[in-house]
């Protein structure tokens, strides 16, 4: 009579047991999906496609949701359904623009400092220190007041102050894998310092990285939202969701879909990130603070 032994799982296996068990994450990451998917195909899912550009129909102003505005239409008659739709898309833009640069160079400042240490991590941890005694919000609004406001320069503003959050990070853990052995092995064992950061230290980063930018998504929309909101951000008639609540705002509370919609999208997209974040973080057994 033979005995089955279960093989034990691999750290794979578990971290992903671990999200599978995590209904919140799940929840977290079709919201994301479902973000991604409708500013991908917004101009096939948008019930008007053409309300997200300069289109005015005063005929149809202010009128509230029902069956032909499913979210109601604005104070110059545009489909706000579509306009959400479609301000997805500079959403995820400013996303990926402006965590494509801050978190590799936030990463890459990080790790030269907590892996040379000595003057180059002094003088790189200290212009961390000063950017990020600097409030974020009011460094955005200098740096947009100063230059034209519109989506490239919002990604300017939040870009210079978001590379410390990554640096701060990974220096830390780069701090405490260099005095690991298998460091000094590479070292030892000839490795350049471009392999021992970029082979030996960035891997195990990996799983911070992950998290932190998956979380810093959230806040990247809120914060181009806040510049939008401002009018320092994306302009009219570009379709932006700041922008939409800042202008429906001005027809609370009669016409309270106007406001409510854009804000509740990007609620939607910001709970989707944090969820999926934070199911990430219990996966891979990272903390970031």
């Amino acid at each position: 009579m033979s005995t089955t032994i279960d093989a034990p799982l691999s750290n794979a296996a578990r971290a992903r047991r671990r999200l599978l068990r995590n209904p919140a994450a799940i929840i977290g990451g079709l919201i994301v999906l479902s973000v991604i998917l409708a500013a991908i195909f917004a101009p096939l899912l948008a019930p008007h496609p053409t309300h997200a550009g300069a289109f005015v129909d005063f005929r149809h102003r202010h009128t509230p949701p029902g069956a032909l505005y499913w979210m109601g239409s604005d104070n110059v008659g545009r489909d706000i359904l579509s306009r959400v739709l479609f301000g997805y898309r500079v959403s995820l833009t400013l996303v990926a623009g402006v965590l494509g640069v801050a978190m590799p160079l936030g990463v890459l400042l990080g790790m030269t400092a907590g892996y040379f240490g000595g003057r180059v991590e002094f003088a790189i941890m200290r212009l961390t220190d000063i950017m990020l005694a600097m409030p974020p919000l009011v460094m955005a609004l200098a740096i947009t007041a100063v230059l034209t406001p519109d989506l490239i320069n919002a990604m300017i503003a939040i870009t210079a102050l978001w590379w410390t959050w990554h640096c701060r990070l990974i220096y830390r853990v780069t701090k405490s894998i260099v005095a690991e052995d298998f460091i000094e092995a590479a070292r030892l064992s000839g490795g350049s310092h471009l392999h021992v950061l970029f082979r030996e230290i960035l891997p195990n980063c990996m799983a911070a990285i992950s998290v932190k930018t998956t979380l810093d998504a959230g806040f990247v929309i809120l914060f181009g939202a806040t510049l939008s909101f401002l009018g320092l951000g994306v302009q009219p008639p570009t379709p932006d969701l700041g922008t939409m609540v800042a202008s429906g705002a001005q027809f609370l509370p009669d016409q309270w879909w106007e406001a409510i919609m854009p804000g509740l999208a990007v609620l939607y997209a910001i709970l989707g990130f944090n969820l999926l974040g934070d199911g990430l973080r219990d996966m891979l057994d990272v903390e970031i603070t």
